[in-house]
């Protein structure tokens, strides 16, 4: 039986335990990381949500149904234009700690998320959601989500080889 003592490694779980998530997060994300990391999340659970939402009121009998005033569809992109107001209003007026909240993240993220997903019937000024043009804001949704998580992941890569190379991103001097 191995003495507790000897500096035999420990061998950890597969998956790791809560109390390792959270200390990696706090450890390895600066701030304005962890805002940029709770924006992409609110993004990407968001416009699952609502693609899933929409095609079941196409399909009919969930339960879910459009909102409607006065007989006129509130479509989404209007929920996630307040949203993205109201985070830029605390962009503008807000302490730090109110921008770096993970709330004001997601609210970003969620609300950029109701934007995209109708994106097609913000360019054409109608609806065209589940005509053939349609499709466009699924792709452009997936596109934006494939774009930014591939920047995101690739942005401490490329971090790291500009260092290695000696360069900081400043011009010399002609002085």
């Amino acid at each position: 039986m191995a003495d507790a003592s000897d500096d035999t490694p420990t061998s950890k779980a597969a998956v790791p335990t809560p109390a390792e998530l959270r200390r990696a997060y706090r450890e390895e994300l600066a701030p304005n990381e962890r805002s940029v990391l709770w924006s992409w999340l609110g993004f990407t659970v968001t416009f699952g949500a609502v693609r899933a939402i929409t095609y079941s009121i196409r399909r009919g009998g969930t339960g879910f149904h459009n909102v409607s005033i006065g007989g006129i569809h509130l479509h989404h992109y209007m929920w996630g234009i307040g949203m993205v107001s109201a985070v830029g209003a605390l962009a503008v007026a807000g302490c730090e700690d109110v921008r770096r909240h993970p709330a004001t993240g997601v609210v970003y993220g969620s609300g950029l998320a109701l934007i995209v997903d109708e994106f097609a019937l913000l360019l054409d000024l109608k609806d065209v959601y589940w005509a053939s043009q349609g499709r466009l804001s699924v792709d452009l949704g997936v596109g934006m989500v494939a774009l930014g998580g591939t920047a995101l992941s690739i942005r401490p890569i490329l971090s790291r080889l500009a260092r290695d190379r000696g360069y900081t991103g400043r011009r010399p001097s002609n002085g």
